[in-house]
Order: C-alpha cells, then sequence, then structure tokens
C-alpha cells in the first residue's frame, strides 16, 4: 500500500449508508473526488494541504482518519453472510454483535471469518478467528508478527470472549513466543468460556466465487455487487448511491476485500428503481471474472497496466481461469497474499539502479492452488513480463487437472468425474457457469445434476438468464 495515503477504517467492511455519507462530506471537504477501497476493508486516499482533526470535527459519526502504520482494520466475512454458503448458526447479526464489542483500536490485523467462504480471507492477519461447527465458538490461528510460523490456540473461543482474548493478546503479543506460552498466560490471567477442540480445523475447497451485479437473495430480496476496474471510486456517486440506500431502507453496505462493495437486503420492489439508477449514471454490472478475481496494490498503475496486458492475453486465447485468483505485488518475500497464484515483481539491481532495466517477475501459486493451504510453490523465477501470459495460462490448464484429481480423491468414481468435468454450460449473459460437480445452491440444484435435467425453468443464478441462454463449453483439465 502507498504509505502517503491516509485510511478511514471500516471495522469488519460493514458501515451504514449514513456513515459512508458522512465520510463523503469528510472526504470532498478534503478537496477528494475519489476514494480507494483496501485488501482489509478500508477506505485509503491521499491528504494533503489540509489537518486531520479539522476534518474529524465535520463528521458526525466522530469518524477517525488514521495515518499511523500501526493501526489496523478488523476483516470480517460478514459480507458474505446470507448470500454464500455459511456455518449453520452463525448470521449477519453475530458478526455485528462481535464487531460492536471492539472498543480499540487494533495494532494486530485481526480476521473473524466462516471458513465456508472463498471471499473473505482466512489466514491474512495475525489473530485469525474461524467459526467452528460448534455454535458460537471459534478456532484461533495465530501468526504474529515476530512468529515464524503460525500456530492453532489450543481450545476454542467464544464468541463472546474474542474482544477480551483479543485485546489481552494486543497488550503482551510482544514478549510472546510461542502458543503454548500465550495459552499459559492468558489461562491464569482471564476468566473465559473456552471449549475443548473435538476435532481440527478442515477448511473445504471452495471455488472462487461470482461477486457483481444483482442477485437473488432468499425469496424477495437481493444483493448487489458493484466493482471497478481501477479501484477508483467515484465520491458523487458513491453519496447519491447512500441516498437511493437511505431511501429504500437499505441497512448496510459491505467492502469486500477485492476492493469492491456489496449490498444485500435490497426489496423485490426496490429492484427496478436500483437498476435505473445504475443505469442513469453509466454503471457496468456485468464484469468478466478474468477481470475481477485479481487483487492488486492499491494506486498502483504499473500493476494495473499489467493486469490489462495479461488479461487480454486471457481473453485473446480464451482462456479459462474460472475458480482462478491472481494477484500482483512488488513486495518479494513478505508473501501475505490471498490469491491462488501471486506474480511478484523482482526489484533492480542496486549495481544497476541508475540504468533503464525491464524488470523481472516470479511467479508461486498456492499448494492446490488454495490460498487456504498457507503453502506457496515457486513456478518460475526472473521472467520477462512477455513470458507471463504463457506461463499463467500453463498454469491455468495445470489448475483444472489438479482440480480434477483432487475431485476424484475425495468425491466420486474416477468414471464419473471424467464424464462430468469434460462439459460445462456457461450463461451467454454474464457468464456464470453451471458445472454438474457442484450443482446450484442457490436453486436448490444437487451436486451431481446433469444440465440437461435441469427444469425449463431453470435461471441464472447471477443474472436470472433463462436455462435457453447458457451454451456447452468444452474444459480441457489435462496439461
Amino acid at each position: 500500500m502507498n504509505d502517503d495515503l491516509h485510511r478511514i477504517l471500516i471495522k469488519g467492511g460493514v458501515t451504514s449508508p449514513g456513515e459512508l455519507k458522512d465520510i463523503i462530506g469528510l472526504l470532498e471537504a478534503a478537496g477528494l473526488s475519489e476514494v480507494y477501497f483496501g485488501s482489509r476493508q478500508d477506505l485509503l486516499f491521499p491528504l494533503k494541504g489540509v489537518e486531520e482533526n479539522q476534518l474529524e470535527h465535520i463528521s458526525k459519526f466522530n469518524t477517525n482518519i488514521i495515518n499511523e502504520r500501526q493501526y489496523q482494520n478488523i476483516v470480517s466475512s460478514y459480507v458474505t453472510a446470507d448470500i454464500f454458503d455459511m456455518t449453520h448458526w452463525l448470521k449477519g447479526s453475530t458478526y455485528l454483535y462481535i464487531l460492536e464489542g471492539f472498543d480499540f483500536l487494533p495494532e494486530l490485523k485481526i480476521n473473524i471469518t466462516d471458513p465456508k467462504q472463498r471471499l473473505v480471507p482466512l489466514f491474512s492477519g495475525n489473530l485469525n478467528f474461524i467459526a467452528s461447527e460448534n455454535e458460537d465458538y471459534w478456532y484461533l490461528n495465530i501468526k504474529l508478527p515476530h512468529w515464524e510460523k503460525a500456530a492453532f490456540y489450543p481450545v476454542l473461543i467464544y464468541s463472546w470472549d474474542i474482544t477480551t482474548i483479543s485485546k489481552a493478546i494486543e497488550e503482551i503479543h510482544e514478549d510472546i513466543q510461542d502458543v503454548e506460552e500465550l495459552f499459559f498466560i492468558l489461562n491464569k490471567n482471564l476468566d473465559t468460556n473456552n471449549k475443548t477442540i473435538e476435532k481440527e480445523l478442515k477448511v473445504p475447497y471452495l471455488t472462487f466465487p461470482y461477486y457483481e451485479g444483482m442477485n437473488r437473495m432468499g425469496l424477495d430480496q437481493y444483493w448487489l455487487g458493484l466493482y471497478w476496474r481501477n479501484n477508483r471510486y467515484d465520491l458523487s456517486f458513491l453519496k447519491e448511491f447512500c441516498g437511493f440506500c437511505l431511501d429504500n431502507s437499505i441497512g448496510k453496505i459491505c467492502i469486500t476485500p477485492w476492493k469492491s462493495f456489496v449490498v444485500k437486503g435490497i426489496q423485490k420492489q426496490s429492484r427496478q428503481a436500483l437498476e435505473r439508477f445504475l443505469g442513469q449514471w453509466g454503471i457496468n454490472v456485468r464484469h468478466s471474472q478474468l477481470e475481477m478475481n485479481w487483487h492488486l496494490p492499491v494506486d498502483d498503475n504499473e500493476a494495473l497496466e499489467l493486469k490489462k496486458f495479461l488479461v487480454r492475453s486471457f481473453d485473446q486465447n480464451d482462456i479459462s481461469t474460472y475458480g482462478l485468483t491472481f494477484g500482483i505485488s512488488n513486495d518479494v518475500g513478505k508473501r501475505s497474499h490471498f490469491a491462488s497464484v501471486v506474480i511478484e515483481k523482482n526489484s533492480s539491481p542496486t549495481i544497476v539502479k541508475d540504468f533503464d532495466v525491464r524488470p523481472t517477475y516470479n511467479v508461486l501459486h498456492f499448494q492446490n492452488f488454495d490460498p487456504n493451504t498457507q503453502k506457496y510453490l515457486a513456478y518460475a523465477q526472473d521472467v520477462d513480463k512477455i513470458e507471463l501470459p504463457g506461463l499463467l495460462m500453463e498454469l491455468s490448464k495445470k489448475y483444472f487437472d489438479q482440480l480434477g484429481r483432487e475431485v476424484e480423491k475425495t468425491e466420486a468414481p474416477k468414471k464419473a468425474i471424467e464424464q462430468e468435468m469434460k462439459t460445462i454450460h456457461q450463461c451467454q449473459s454474464c457468464f456464470t457457469v453451471y458445472d454438474p460437480l457442484y450443482g446450484d445452491l442457490v436453486a436448490d440444484i444437487p451436486v451431481g445434476t446433469a444440465f440437461e435435467d435441469l427444469p425449463d425453468t431453470y435461471v441464472c443464478a447471477v443474472c436470472e438468464a433463462t436455462k435457453s441462454q447458457f451454451e456447452k463449453t468444452e474444459l480441457n483439465y489435462s496439461c
């Protein structure tokens, strides 16, 4: 992230239209016309020639402008609640109660997530609270800044103890060397309602979701995802959008770690007015997933141009990246990314710093192409930009080949997998894929249902296009 950028922390990535509109007024008073979204669900913006405390007095919500690097936003998967698959007991209100309890600005990165979703990273924090199957209890995965490896806390954490435990770890973490020492100290000094871990956390493999456009939510509500390619969100649009939400009783706006935002609970009767509003602003809500499954540094034009170059290459070669995510990084060695595949830009050797040298890149991917494995594998090192498209296309094919083998081991006999995985059907309106391996949870279509067996009334889970608007597509899972 650009060190010149200031931040407003949006706790858990959740805000109200009223609060966001108030923040926009504050930013406009600073002479700004755009704002960035950060990977930790916060707001980022430059601030020059204006005192922070002068702006903060404008806010009716006591908004704090953060310029110190040590304070961190709390990340949560509230954004996915009620719109993607979720742990049976975990509701949106649970996140809100937990987030409300945080009465301090954390210096450690704290994540509060559901393992049954893929949109929000589970392990990108220092304290990663991950929902268990036991109601109101969470695993705690810990990787303090000075630790080399992450470790799990030996007991489950009660929902209403998350704030207490987080604050206690904040106060002592610099002196703690391992999880056993931490558990001993906390168990001795805190009265918490822990629970024995009966089984290790098993995070299911999930493909990356499509998170844009107007989508059905239950029987009579919708959710909307909006995404800007360049992550420069126009303040005048956001202000008008907040006004629309207030007028239509929409209570929450959520920022995603992929630098987009989601609005849930849109009433059926408001849908047409919302579509008209978006159309009047010329808002595109049907980006290809080739565009949307990228994670880039904020305000980095070079990274954005590299992404455009690679996406064009994918598109021209008609390559599928369904389920894959890509990240571009300038921080070789830190590797705290949460994309399946990471393209790292190498620093120029100091010996040639006065010369114009073409940059080189490393290509890495997570084991099984699953960020939740937390294990990087090097695929290529010190390669030229022109080599990247071919390498990433090879990786895409390797991903599909591995996906087939993984499913073969755990879900079905080999013969059935080969028959089903060769053909999918894709919506020609929004490019959503129907794959019989996964069925359609939104429409209660069970796993293994062939496209031909879908009812004639079946519609696309994303854009509600009819069954006739799907076309057969062949995928090659071999390297």
